[in-house]
């Protein structure tokens, strides 16, 4: 192919190995870029600076409904992580139960609907019946304030409540002052990191949910996916080629896990560390970080559906509206 390409993704460990060269897009010329910040990536994106990047999942569908969808969609699944943690409550306001949270102002990071903020509004709706219209939204940042995301769009449902913070102020800090009930974000508030007694999560046990939510279901969320222009979508064997770049590169970061637990993972500082890969191994298997259709289809098409119901996409998509057509096989 001899394609050149510049390519936006954050410097993971699982991308470690695409940015130093020991793993190449095969017939492409590849420029690799990361960025401080995630949301920088994105933005970069919807201004047109990459051929190909990480796009949060919501970033990325908000754009099909524009005229002449810039992208389709790698599935090749970046960022993910399990969100019933992502909800916390000021701990004066009598919220002790998800039920609770109907009715109260909620904060939000970023946007109406943030990637972290989809999969805890679709898991309250769906287990336990409190959906995004019984709140009042207030949208801003967590531990520091960020204007308005007003370079993707940003469409919000009738009935919904929503406005931004003001200028100046943080979610965490209004989260302390009871100023507002609770907050959904993907950024832990400082007062969580703290240890102020003012802030809590709304799962204490957190990690027990997630497990049991992940046993019931077998979604392990997903949080980003690759965006490609749709002019290179239909090149043939290039989004093959990257795909099978970044899989190559998971892989590596897998089997360096893998192969040092016979070592009891020496190279990692964290203590008892072996415990935990132990666990998550025997919940989640030797692939735990799957990429592809088949074994994402059940969490995306989950993901497809809480957009919708949310109001952010004018329809139900499908992963066949998405991905690119040459990938579905995966």
């Amino acid at each position: 192919m001899n394609t050149k390409l510049s390519i936006g993704v954050y410097a993971y460990e699982h991308t470690e190995a695409l940015f130093d060269g020991r793993v190449t897009v095969d017939g492409v010329d590849a420029t690799f870029e990361t960025a401080p910040l995630v949301s920088d990536i994105f933005r970069s994106t919807m201004e047109g600076h990459y051929d190909l990047a990480e796009f949060g999942l919501t970033y990325f569908l908000r754009t099909v409904d524009l005229d002449n969808a810039p992208f389709l969609a790698l599935p090749i699944l970046p960022n993910r992580n399990f969100r019933h943690s992502a909800i916390f409550v000021n701990t004066a306001g009598g919220i002790v139960k998800p039920q609770d949270l109907a009715g109260r102002t909620v904060g939000e990071f970023a946007l109406y609907g943030h990637d972290a903020g989809i999969w805890p509004k679709g898991i309250l709706a769906d287990e336990y019946g409190v959906t995004p219209d019984q709140c009042r939204w207030v949208i801003g940042g967590t531990n520091h304030p960020i204007p308005a995301f007003d370079w993707v769009p940003q469409p919000v449902p009738d009935g919904v409540d929503v406005r931004h913070a003001e200028d100046g102020q943080t979610l965490g800090a209004m989260l302390e002052s009871g100023e507002i009930d609770a907050l959904i974000s993907v950024d832990v508030p400082q007062a969580v990191l703290d240890g102020s007694p003012k802030v809590a999560r709304l799962f204490p046990d957190y990690e027990s949910v997630e497990r049991d939510y992940y046993r019931r279901t077998g979604i392990f969320p997903p949080m980003h996916i690759i965006a490609i222009r749709r002019e290179l979508a239909h090149r043939p064997g290039l989004a093959r080629a990257v795909y099978d770049a970044f899989t190559q590169a998971k892989v590596l970061a897998e089997r360096k896990y893998l192969d040092d637990a016979t070592k009891q993972h020496m190279s990692v500082i964290t203590p008892w560390f072996s415990t935990l890969f132990e666990e998550n191994r025997r919940l989640l298997g030797d692939d735990w970080w799957p990429y592809g259709v088949a074994a994402n289809r059940k969490a995306i098409d989950t993901f497809l559906r809480y957009h919708h119901e949310q109001g952010l996409s004018k329809r139900k998509l499908t992963c066949e509206d998405i991905f690119v057509p040459e990938l579905l096989d995966t």
